[in-house]
Formats: structure tokens, C-alpha cells, sequence
């Protein structure tokens, strides 16, 4: 079975995007308005305020972290302004 290369990268690379709130910069891709992939790098793991107030778990990772309202916002309106390609207006 011949494995088939990810094109979507190429077609809507991930971009940089910087959280309003915290200056965290983590790299993004959204294939439709409802769906957003999100890079974070240690360096922006550190500076996010709301990751760091949120209470840590167990494992490795701490608690399960959904993200971060401040940078969705930064996200979302980047997409609106065209700084973030939305690949399907679908969904």
C-alpha cells in the first residue's frame, strides 16, 4: 500500500500568529472557520498567562488545557483580516 504525501501544508503552510494579550507566538492553519490547528512552542507555553493560571494535573502534560481565549481571539481575528487563510468557508 503506497503511502500518499500531506499536501494540505503546502497548499495553506501554517502561519505566525501572536496572542494579543501575552505577545505568545505559536504558528496556525485553519481548514474552516469552526476548525484551527495550533503549533505552540516552549517559548509560547511559557508566556501564555492563561495556561499558566490554569490548575495543573497529573502526567506529563498537567491538567488538560483548551486553549486560550486571548489567542482564539488573535486566531479569529486574523482570520477576518486575512492574515490566516480559511480553507473551506464550510463548517
Amino acid at each position: 500500500m503506497a503511502v500518499r504525501s500531506d499536501s494540505r501544508f503546502l497548499d495553506a503552510p501554517m502561519v505566525p500568529v501572536s496572542c494579543r494579550v501575552c505577545g505568545a507566538g505559536v504558528r496556525v492553519r485553519k481548514s474552516t472557520w469552526d476548525q484551527t490547528s495550533v503549533q505552540w512552542d516552549g517559548e509560547a507555553l511559557a508566556s501564555c498567562t492563561e495556561r499558566r493560571a490554569s490548575d495543573p494535573g497529573p502526567g506529563p502534560s498537567g491538567a488538560v488545557f483548551t486553549g486560550c481565549g486571548a489567542l482564539a481571539e488573535a486566531i479569529r481575528e486574523a482570520a477576518v483580516l486575512g492574515e490566516v487563510h480559511v480553507q473551506s468557508e464550510d463548517g
